[in-house]
């Protein structure tokens, strides 16, 4: 009886540690066999001059965070070229927050670096290149988590979601640049 308590007591404790690492209200940060992987590349052709692009991606970063985006992502320090921003995914009990720093370089290049989430490493950037099209938008990045096989592990499962978020934002930009161009 006292062993399945413990038992129960660990299971319980392990999933409470999984949700709050998952929702990023725990990062473990433990720099002990870190585990690096890349993000991307996602590459997308945007019907839209690389200015407007750039200050669709920017805008709500520098200026006035849109009402339509004030679920997904609130502005915590704004500068001229920099801000700090908590980011919000998915729903319910496992809605993930990162807080990251975007640093702009008008207008060509947004990079962005985790402090806070789900894993302890994330780099990311935008690219966009001038093409007589329009822009060529290129996203790269690294992620990484602690403690070897266990880290390599812990960032392919994010590595799929994390992917999949960066792919839809692209999408969301293209669309309001391709219109604002229109």
């Amino acid at each position: 009886m006292r062993n399945t308590r413990l038992i129960a007591a660990l299971a319980g404790a392990a999933g409470a540690g999984y949700v709050l690492v998952v929702r990023g209200s725990l990062t473990l940060d433990l720099a002990i066999g870190r585990r690096v992987r890349p993000l991307g590349p996602i590459e997308r052709l945007i019907a839209a001059p690389r200015e407007t692009v750039f200050d669709v991606i920017a805008e709500p970063y520098l200026g006035r965070t849109p009402r339509a985006m004030q679920e997904q992502l609130h502005v915590l320090e704004r500068g001229s070229d920099m801000a700090l921003g908590a980011h919000f995914t998915g729903h319910g009990l496992l809605r993930t927050r990162t807080i990251e720093t975007v640093r702009f370089e008008r207008p060509e290049r947004i990079a962005f670096r985790l402090l806070c989430g789900p894993v302890p490493y994330v780099v990311e950037t935008y690219e966009l290149h001038a093409v007589a099209d329009g822009t060529r938008f290129v996203y790269r990045g690294e992620i990484g988590a602690d403690l070897w096989r266990l880290g390599r592990w812990w960032a392919d499962r994010v590595a799929g979601p994390w992917n999949r978020a960066v792919s839809h934002s692209v999408d969301l930009i293209a669309a309001e640049a391709e219109r604002r161009a229109g």
